[in-house]
């Protein structure tokens, strides 16, 4: 026979011999969990640990899920919009559909010396002359100026040949 003692620890979730026992009474109720979910879910960087360690012995969190432990949402894109309104406005190259103007003679005063030696040299053709005032003007386009050294390259080819 049972003693009130007994039915009432049964009744608090305690065994015969003072344990607490698992019944479904003494368990908070919540959502169901399901396993094989809670395993998919799991950050594959760390395990599940949050943080990782590398070789030298130092541990961070987990780049993977930030600290997490859980798998990040993989949408499959990433948005890199950029978000301040001087980049919503058009390009300076395609304002109103119109290209922009490349110009025609170059701007530096080295530049315009030595694009004018090239146009008086006389053994050059005429599409030869326009090449290398190009030529010119591109490099003045990309360093902002003509170097020295582009100086010297250019006045040796449109030095008439001795």
């Amino acid at each position: 026979m049972t003693t009130e003692a007994e039915k009432r620890r049964a009744r608090r979730g305690f065994g015969a011999y003072g344990s607490r026992v698992n019944n479904d009474s003494s368990r908070r109720s919540g959502p169901a969990f399901d396993q094989s979910s809670a395993a998919d879910n799991v950050c594959s960087t760390c395990g599940g640990d949050r943080r990782i360690a590398n070789s030298f012995g130092l541990t961070t969190t987990c780049p993977s899920c930030h600290g997490s432990g859980r798998r990040a949402e993989s949408t499959g894109f990433h948005d890199v919009t950029k978000t301040k309104p001087s980049h919503h406005g058009p390009s300076n190259t395609a304002r109103a559909g119109q290209v922009a103007a490349k110009p025609q003679w170059p701007v530096t005063f080295e530049g315009g010396n030595l694009a004018k030696q090239v146009k008086e040299s006389t053994s050059f053709t005429e599409d030869a002359k326009a090449k290398l005032i190009r030529e010119i003007i591109d490099h003045e386009t990309s360093h902002g100026t003509c170097t020295q050294t582009f100086i010297k390259k250019m006045r040796k080819q449109v030095r008439p040949p001795a």
